[in-house]
């Protein structure tokens, strides 16, 4: 069966890890920093990008590249790279395009630690970002493309508000302006959505959460589809472009095609920045992806049945989770995600910012952890914890309300986490 034919299921068992005879039928950590090779040539054809093989882990290791293939794979893409963090991820997927004196759009609603890394961290590097309410007309968000804008990010589920980012009409928008859509797909998977196939360019994952699914590692995952055309807005472009002079002026549109991308980051930031996962770490990702697409569907069936008691709970006063018929966002759900979104809800309790936290103080085995979208269940209230940085203001802007709780529903007995929860709302 062709490997592009494989289904998703598949995909999570086999994918990346090819043994020829007499190998180990399970993924091998190479703990090695580098890599013999017979000759000086052969060695220095690497360092040109002339041939493919590994000589430092820094920029390629077979543990590593192996999960890689399986992730891009999963996706349908054409290039990935594994990286140290989520946030490592994304920070990368931008710098591969932008530099100083340029400009990118993203949602306003993402993950506090990318809100962050956009409107602070990268701002002193010269790149300035726009935030914006995806719920705006085309018009309003049009208005903010530049000359020098280079990129649309959002998040597919958004952290920890639960939006639905309706990925068609804003690949649309950005290709309108000549620039790529970035997605992190972190919550949905690949198993619920592959945002490829919706006209996304680029996507991006923290590893550390559903894929790894056992709070075992921290990672990232830089996956590009190879279908933007770079070349027709070379002027954008330009390091992606125009000859690089750190490798003998090759140009990665013309030496890499559609892995153009996938390989600047490698050869280029990777090279430079160093942000990799441990062989370690990307093996114990692995493991945990040889059963996401089961746990998606046990996360998924458990988050509606908590989503629904929550609903239907006098204690609270609103519930996220578009997986609901009453949510604003169903209908994009159905559309993208049709076989669940995640195990992610967001709701408010009737009261103040200190009986969410009495509340959670009262769970027994649903434990407050910085963490989400593992196995266990687990709750945080992001107003005090992750977006404890933003003003009430910034906190609002985000979409993230001073009550928000944010509860990861795992894949417990869901009649045990509904107990827990009930319990700890009578306290």
């Amino acid at each position: 069966m062709s490997a592009k034919k494989r289904n998703v299921e598949t995909i999570c068992v086999q994918g990346g890890w090819k043994p020829r005879n007499g190998e180990s039928r399970v993924l091998p950590i190479f703990q090695s920093t580098t890599f013999k090779y017979d000759s000086s040539e052969d060695m220095a054809d690497l360092f040109d990008l002339k041939a493919e093989g590994y000589f430092y882990t820094r920029l390629a290791n077979p543990t590593n590249d192996a999960v890689a293939a399986k992730i891009c794979e999963l996706e349908g893409g054409e290039g990935c790279v594994l990286t140290s963090s989520g946030q490592a991820a994304n920070f990368y997927a931008i710098f591969n395009i932008c530099q100083a004196g340029d400009h990118f759009i993203t949602s306003n609603n993402i993950y506090g630690g990318t809100y962050n890394l956009f409107g602070v961290t990268m701002k002193k590097l010269g790149i300035e970002c726009t935030f914006v309410d995806p719920e705006w007309d085309d018009e309003r968000i049009e208005k903010e493309f530049r000359p020098n804008t280079k990129c649309f990010f959002g998040e597919t589920i958004s952290n920890p508000g639960c939006a639905v980012f309706d990925i068609e009409r804003f690949a649309k928008m950005a290709h309108r302006h000549g620039v790529p859509l970035i997605v992190d797909n972190t919550f949905a998977t690949p198993v619920n959505c592959r945002p490829f196939e919706w006209g996304c360019d680029i996507v991006t994952h923290s590893t550390t959460k559903y894929m790894d699914g056992h709070a075992t590692q921290v990672g990232g995952a830089v996956c590009d589809s190879g279908n933007f055309d770079w070349e027709a807005h070379a002027d954008k472009f330009p390091g992606l472009c125009t000859p690089d002079e750190s490798y003998h002026g090759l140009t990665y549109t013309k030496a890499f095609g559609r892995k153009a991308y996938s390989t600047k980051l490698v050869s280029q930031l990777m090279r430079d920045l160093g942000s990799i996962p441990a062989p370690q770490n990307s093996f114990l990702l692995n493991i945990g992806l040889e059963t996401l697409h089961l746990r998606m569907a046990r996360h998924c069936e458990n988050a509606q049945r908590v989503a629904e008691w929550l609903e239907a709970n006098p204690r609270v006063a609103w519930v996220n989770y578009a997986g609901l018929k009453s949510s604003k966002y169903y209908a994009l759900a159905q559309k993208y995600m049709p076989k669940g979104t995640c195990g992610v809800i967001a709701f408010g309790l009737k009261g103040t910012r200190e009986d969410a936290i009495r509340f959670m103080d009262n769970l027994q085995f649903v434990n407050i952890v910085t963490h989400v979208a593992d196995a266990r269940t687990c709750v945080l209230h992001p107003a005090s914890h992750t977006h404890r940085q933003l003003s009430d203001e910034q906190l609002l802007e985000a979409g993230v309300a001073p009550d928000l709780i944010r509860l990861s529903v795992g894949i417990e007995n869901v009649d045990d986490i509904l107990a827990d929860l009930d319990e700890a709302m009578k306290k």
